[in-house]
Formats: structure tokens, sequence, C-alpha cells
């Protein structure tokens, strides 16, 4: 069929791969760093694509046909009348507007009512909490504002010639807290609730829809967030969900459905294909397994999991609730972490190594247990980040789970999601695939890990943390096991 690309313009960088449109073989990759800070909250847009210029170089797009796009999500590019932006573009990890999220929420009448009008309750990360701080904080600059982007839709925009019609997709969108994944519309009267006055908005495109294509005739689709661009590229499906161990750690699933959640765990995203993509969020996830190992005056992560092994499953009756930074789900925002069960055969390095595993894994199957409570099917459970490559963690996951856990070798996955999107939405102009059947490439190379015998010992050691969480938290978390 051809040669597509995609490109990744995350936080800090921009990659590039070039595919083979029928197999999903990379051909060719490109990468540049921006040049900004990474910790940076804010950013003039320009900058990515300067990277992307960068990453193109050297005839990398030579032959392409297509070129999908995937960004960092939960950015806002506000726009002036005349498509220039207002002010830099704000990014997902600003935390200045935890206060205007409070006050949205409040002024829509509590999380049930956003969670039933689109499908997640305002966090300071989402565009439209970034709305009611601009209006709070920069209003000359808020009044402005007449139109409003996202990362992805901003590079699509530029991509082709800034034209009049502005797109984004389903994934993106449902991330802003002013569209809702369950109606596949908008709610304009949020956007003028967070801002004080309307915005032109982008039109949001189906997953095999062209946004547009160049001058010279380069097809260009719809684009999509990083999180559904990766969910694409690892060729995720019904049954399978992802675990990611970040400092923080989430849980997401693929789902025939949108969920509304008042509770505010559950932000019902949409995904890249057409389906749902439910996520539940934790505040703690190798970041106790750092705490543990500086506790126990270790190097690494490696000795860490060197160390857990010699201990057995249930860390010698050794509890460790994780929640050192507070909790998410559990809502338990002012708490610290517990150490529970130490007892003087309890007391040793090996333990407290092992504890730290298991409740990391306990606290994010708690956040699996979520899902499963609103139907929500988890038969593969893909675990990504560098600390699913410890023998600690592949040898406790999976039953833990309680499923076959599946650990992808390092790879562009977003990218590869975006230059899928673009060989979907080439091939339907080229009539030969359909709307609703996305390329079959070939899947991620992976190691796979079963539970096996061992599900009966990962039953007890969730039983043991959850009877910890349940004595210290009473009445704090409902689903776990």
């Amino acid at each position: 069929m051809g040669i597509v690309a995609g490109l990744d313009s995350s936080s800090e960088f921009t990659r590039i791969v070039v595919c083979d449109a029928d197999t999903g073989a990379v051909l060719r990759q490109g990468y540049a760093p921006h040049p900004v800070e990474a910790k940076a909250t804010e950013v003039d847009p320009q900058v990515w694509l300067l990277s992307l210029g960068e990453a193109a170089g050297g005839g990398l797009l030579e032959g392409v046909q297509a070129i999908g796009v995937s960004a960092q999500q939960n950015g806002l590019v506000p726009l002036d009348a005349q498509g220039g932006p207002v002010r830099p573009a704000l990014l997902g990890n600003d935390k200045r507007a935890q206060v205007a999220a409070a006050d949205l929420i409040d002024g829509l009448g509590g999380r049930q009512a956003w969670a039933e009008a689109v499908g997640c309750v305002p966090q300071a990360a989402q565009p439209v909490a970034k709305l009611r701080w601009l209006a709070r904080s920069e209003p000359e600059a808020a009044q402005r504002i007449a139109a409003l982007m996202q990362p992805h839709d901003w590079l699509v925009w530029q991509l082709l010639g800034r034209p009049a019609r502005r797109t984004t997709d389903r994934g993106a969108a449902s991330g802003t807290g002013y569209w809702s994944a369950g109606t596949g519309s908008y709610r304009p009267d949020l956007v003028e609730l967070a801002l004080g006055h309307p915005c032109a908005l982008p039109d949001v495109l189906g997953p095999a829809e062209a946004a547009g294509t160049t001058p010279e005739g380069l097809l260009i689709s719809a684009g999509t967030g990083e999180t559904m661009a990766a969910a694409f590229g690892l060729g995720l499906g019904v049954g399978d969900a992802v675990v990611s161990l970040g400092a923080s750690g989430s849980v997401m699933a693929v789902h025939h459905e949108a969920l509304a959640d008042p509770s505010g765990m559950i932000t019902s995203f949409a995904d890249a294909t057409g389906m749902h993509l439910p996520v539940v969020h934790t505040l703690n996830a190798v970041r106790a397994l750092r705490g543990t190992a500086e506790l126990l005056g270790l190097g690494d992560l490696a000795e860490l999991s060197d160390l857990a092994m010699k201990s057995t499953p249930g860390s010698s009756g050794l509890v460790l609730l994780p929640y050192l930074e507070g909790e998410r789900t559990p809502q338990l925002p002012h708490t610290a972490g517990t150490l529970s069960g130490l007892r003087r055969e309890s007391m040793k390095a090996e333990h407290l190594a092992r504890a730290s595993f298991e409740g990391m894994l306990c606290s994010l199957a708690d956040a699996m247990d979520v899902l499963r409570s609103r139907g929500v099917e988890v038969r593969r459970v893909f675990l990504l980040g560098a600390a699913a490559e410890l023998p600690a963690v592949q040898a406790a996951a999976p039953a833990i789970f309680a499923a076959q856990v599946v650990v992808p070798q390092p790879a562009d996955y977003a990218a590869l999601g975006a230059a899928r999107q673009a060989a979907w939405a080439l091939g339907v102009a080229q009539g030969t695939l359909s709307p609703q059947s996305p390329p079959a490439w070939q899947g991620a190379a992976v190691q796979v890990f079963e539970p096996g015998d061992e599900l009966a010992v990962g039953l007890a050691v969730r039983q043991q943390y959850g009877a910890t969480r349940d004595h210290i938290h009473p009445g704090a978390f409902s689903f776990g096991g």
C-alpha cells in the first residue's frame, strides 16, 4: 500500500517512525529533543515545530504518503481571533489550576454532575481547569481567547498549512473536560463556565478519517493523544489492560462503553479505534520502590529486586501501604504510607524489599478492581515502564493481578500507533481498508508470564494487603480483594 510515518511529540522530544503501511515494519526513525526544560509548565508551541523539523531531517520522510500525529495530552493552546497563540501553551504537568478545578466542581453542582456530563471530574491538568485558571489569573489574556486547541490538534493544523477548519480526534477530545466520550459531543457550556465566554472548538474526526492533505499531496490523519496512540501501537483489544509503572501509576483497559464514575476515580477516555479507555490513576507506584531502596541503602531498583527475591510471597506478614504522597485511589489525599506486620521474624531487609513490590502491585490491583467492578474484562495485563523488567515485578504480578502478564519490549509505541492510524486513513482514502477495520499490523514483541499455580498465593497476598488497608483506612475503598 505504501509508506507512512507516525510522529510522537511528547513533553520532552519528538520521535518519528517510518513504516511499511501493510505490515508496520519500521523502515527509518528520527529523533530530536525539545529545546526547553523537561519540567517546564508552559512553552511556545513553535518549539514543537522546530523539534519536528529536526527529527524529520536528512530525507527521513522521503516517499511517505501519510502521517499520523501523537502528542502530549492535557496541553492547552489558546488562540486569538487571527489564530495566533494568546500566550504560551499550558502543559499537562502544570498544577496551578488545582483551586480552579475545585471551583469548577462546585460550579456545576459536584463530582457526580461532572462525571455524568463528560465522564470525568476536573483535575488541575485538564484544559477545562486551565481555562478557569486563565480567567482568574490572566483575565486580559483570557478575554482574547477565541479558539482552543491541544498540542496534537495544533501540530496537525500547522502541517496542513493552518486551514480554516481545525480538527481533533475523540481520544484527545475526551481528556479536555468539555467533550463527552459517552455522548460523543462537546459541552460548550462548560467552556463558558470555565472561561466566561464561548470559544471555537475543533471538529472531532472519526478514527479512520483524514484531517486533510497538504499542498504536496501528503495525507494527514486525525492524530490522537499519546495514551491512545500507545494503546493502538500495542494492538490492545477488549480484555486487555495496561498497567503503567512510573513514579505514579495507572491502569487502563479497552472497554465497549464510556464509564461515568461519580467518585472521580475513573477517567473515561475514548480510544483511537472507536472504543473506550477507562483509566484509574494511583499517586504512588515506582516511587515506593525507590523510597524503599533508599531506606535500605541500595544503589538501584535492580538490587532491591534481587533482595526481594530472597523473601517469599506475603513478605513474612509485612505489608506496605504505599501511600507516600497521599493517594488518589482510594481517595486519601492527605494520608501517608504505612508499614504493618512488624514482628521479630519479619524485620529483615529482604521482607521489606518484597513488601514494597507487593504493596505497589496490590495498590495497582485495587485500581484494576475499580474497573472490574464496573464490568471491564481483564484477561491480559500489559506492564509498561522500566520497572516492568524487574524479576520481582514479573514474579509477583501475574498472581496478584490474577491474569496473564505481558511485558512488551521497549519501543516507540505512541509513534507506532500514530503511523498505524496514518496507514488506516490512507487505506480508507485508497479504498483498500474499511473505516471499521484498522490495518492488521504485527503486534509488539513480548514476554508472557502466566499466574499458573500461584493464583491462590496471589489471592492470599491481596487478602493480607486488603485487611491491612481496611483496618488503617476503614471505608476508604470498597472494591479491593
